[in-house]
């Protein structure tokens, strides 16, 4: 696709949220490949914050980065947690740069560790509120130009609008029940992962592919299709390597 028209499948991703059956998981995830592609970037993540206001990670587009941002959040450090408290972008951070890694040396640390030189940050935000934030890192120093900050800011934008689109149609109070849900969801999804990447004796971000791949061809959520591998009503064999 132009990348037009990947603009214009992520503005149509977002419509999906008006349907009973949408899986905000996956539809995160599938936000994250939506920033790779478009943006050049050589990882993703997304936080959304939970009712207390606090950030959890919700998607990640490999295992490092996942780690490094629940790293993050461990030591409550780094642009997206930053990003969030307050409501402004932190782009073209040079992580081997002293004076722009002030106020979170440590996770400029363990982002160099995991491979990465550059990270960006941006707020998920409606006017006032801010339900989240989005990490992008690469691991070439590439500054994004003008055009990509303004498309990520655009993906940021049109998924913050999706997920509190959905959660006034679902819930009357969906801001707390759809995070929760999220939030169980995520730990049936790792466990999944765990126990297939086991199985097959292959990484976590393989095993991960996999099941999305499945979900997707046989249109189910993809976080029933981990509970349904976690319960035994599903074997592992099911799931084909890709």
């Amino acid at each position: 696709m132009t990348r037009e028209e990947q603009l214009l499948a992520a503005m149509v991703d977002a419509v999906d949220t008006l349907v009973d059956d949408f899986d905000l998981i996956d539809f995160l995830h599938q936000l994250c490949d939506r920033c790779n592609e478009l943006l050049d970037v050589s990882a993703v993540g997304v936080m959304l914050a939970d009712p207390n206001g606090t950030l959890q990670l919700i998607a990640a587009s490999d295992e490092h980065t996942r780690l490094l941002e629940l790293f993050a959040l461990q030591i409550d450090q780094g642009p997206c947690v930053e990003c969030h408290r307050t409501g402004a972008a932190r782009l073209n951070i040079d992580l081997n740069t002293p004076a722009q890694m002030a106020g979170f040396p440590r996770f400029a640390e363990g982002a160099r560790s995991a491979g990465f030189a550059t990270t960006h940050a941006l707020p998920m935000r409606l006017r006032q509120q801010v339900v989240g934030a989005l990490n992008l890192f690469d691991t070439r120093h590439q500054n994004l130009n003008v055009s990509d900050a303004r498309v990520a800011q655009a993906l940021a934008d049109v998924a913050t609008i999706a997920i509190l689109q959905h959660r006034t149609i679902v819930h009357g109070n969906v801001e707390r029940a759809q995070l929760r849900a999220a939030l169980s969801s995520r730990i049936v999804i790792e466990q999944a992962k765990g126990m297939l990447a086991e199985r097959w004796h292959t990484d976590l971000d393989e095993a991960f592919d996999a099941l999305r791949r499945h979900a997707r061809r046989h249109q189910h959520p993809l976080t029933t299709l981990c509970q349904q591998l976690i319960d035994g009503t599903l074997d592992t064999s099911a799931i084909q390597r890709h």
